[in-house]
């Protein structure tokens, strides 16, 4: 599985709580009542906006297009016996 870096934009609720955003995931919201609880979400939301643009055909965020280009080549240990 692949990962990508989104810088969030973490804002302190008055009525308690954490609001997150991206600028690089446009449309990501996260509400939490803790800043861990709040990151969870957003990862969360961002994953499915990332899953709803490519079941629509919708253009990838530039975070994740570098995840999405040819396949990852990975060099593993096979045990020979």
């Amino acid at each position: 599985m692949s990962e990508a870096l989104v810088k969030l934009q973490i804002d302190t609720l008055e009525e308690g709580g954490y609001v997150a955003t991206s600028e690089q995931v446009p449309g990501l919201v996260a509400q939490g009542r803790t800043l861990a609880e709040t990151i969870e979400i957003a990862q969360d939301v961002a994953r499915k906006i990332l899953e709803s643009c490519i079941e629509h055909g919708d253009p990838i965020p530039e975070v994740f297009q570098g995840l999405m280009s040819s396949p990852t080549e990975l060099t593993v240990p096979i045990g020979v016996p």
